[in-house]
């Protein structure tokens, strides 16, 4: 689905879930239609602000399956900061992140991008502070390795835990704030 209530186009949308959201909700780190886990809505519009364009950066955490064998002299690339294009006629190095070779998660629900069994492909997990137009996937584009599934597990100490696709959790204020390191004062 799209992490968006309405669209003039036919597709899946957070309305369409089973939940009566409250009027003036709106999702902070959008997820792209290819990409799954973990998104944040909230009707305070400081959120936002705080969380993505504030002076302190936040961590979000991601499981990516990728096409091959990833070699740590790729992993290092990732790690150290890669160039990914911006605009057509613009790039950016990312800045280091942490990024780590996991075995294949248990428990993951169908995407509908599934590899085949016998297609060779690496899971890592990948820790960023920053969130460019798909930097993920082109990040891993850039290390020749063409992302196959995007999961958001984490944006700071809020995690995706136990919840399955299309389920939702409430979270007090506070705890909100708390878990995501955002001044509450503010």
């Amino acid at each position: 689905m799209v992490s968006q209530f309405i669209s003039s186009h036919q597709l899946a949308l957070l309305g369409d879930i089973d939940f009566s959201f409250p009027e003036g909700i709106h999702a902070i780190g959008r997820l792209d239609k290819n990409s799954e886990g973990l998104l944040l809505l909230t009707t305070n519009k400081k959120i936002t602000r705080l969380l993505f364009q504030g002076k302190v950066p936040h961590a979000r955490k991601y499981l990516v399956q990728v096409r091959g064998i990833v070699s740590e002299e790729a992993l290092a690339k990732l790690k150290s900061g890669v160039l990914i294009p911006i605009t057509t006629d613009t790039e950016y190095t990312t800045k280091p992140c942490d990024a780590v070779i996991v075995k294949q998660p248990e428990g993951l629900f169908s995407s509908g991008y599934e590899l085949h069994p016998n297609v060779p492909n690496t899971w890592i997990e990948v820790v960023l502070t920053e969130g460019k137009f798909h930097q993920v996937r082109k990040m891993m584009t850039a290390i020749g390795h063409p992302c196959k599934r995007l999961i958001r597990i984490s944006i700071e100490e809020l995690s995706l835990g136990e919840l399955k696709p299309g389920e939702v959790r409430e979270v007090l204020e506070q705890e909100f704030f708390y878990k995501l390191r955002l001044d509450y004062s503010n």
